[in-house]
């Protein structure tokens, strides 16, 4: 079975210099992409940001997409820690902004911690989750389930460039009526 590519664009392995492995979730979405598909999405990214945005993370929304027309696939189908995951593989279109959607889910707090890091152990996606983790951190040092993605993945280097800058995971908090550029929030 060959991965997909779509109009020459690069990865965010190549972005990174890293290296794939074969992934089963990845396999797994494909063939839900195509069972269950997401009006205009042309690849899995697309229906990736489809189903978080149906999941109601909306940092990030694809233009003109109406969604799943017979319904996205349930979280029996695909959990939301393992679309978090799915997400932050490094094998994704070289699309930051996309980061910008697990960054929300995991700053809502309701994400199963020891789950989440399992499968990104498996699926290596750690690389991508700790350097997140970093940038939440910046905004947010004591929000509980970033500091156990840093402390779970530790030992992962930081990435030779910027994947995202941390003001893409905030926003400012208003005072008085008006923003405040001083104080920011994770977006939850």
């Amino acid at each position: 079975m060959r991965m997909e590519t779509h109009n020459m664009e690069s990865t965010l392995a190549r972005r990174m210099g890293k290296t794939v492995h074969v992934s089963p979730l990845r396999f797994r979405l494909l063939r839900l992409f195509r069972s269950h598909p997401a009006e205009g999405a042309t690849c899995l990214e697309d229906w990736l940001v489809d189903l978080a945005n149906a999941r109601g993370a909306r940092i990030v929304e694809r233009p003109r997409s109406r969604g799943f027309p017979a319904g996205p696939p349930g979280r029996d189908a695909v959990s939301d820690e393992e679309l978090v995951v799915a997400l932050c593989q490094l094998q994704c279109l070289d699309r930051p902004q996309i980061l910008r959607l697990p960054a929300q889910m995991i700053s809502r707090g309701r994400l199963d911690m020891k789950s989440l890091v399992r499968t990104a152990l498996r699926e290596r996606a750690g690389f991508v989750l700790a350097e997140l983790a970093r940038l939440a951190l910046k905004v947010d040092p004591a929000h509980p389930g970033w500091g156990q993605i840093v402390v779970a993945f530790a030992n992962e280097p930081k990435p030779p460039e910027p994947m995202l800058h941390w003001s893409r995971l905030a926003r400012a908090k208003p005072v008085n009526g008006r923003y405040n550029v001083e104080s920011w929030s994770l977006v939850a």
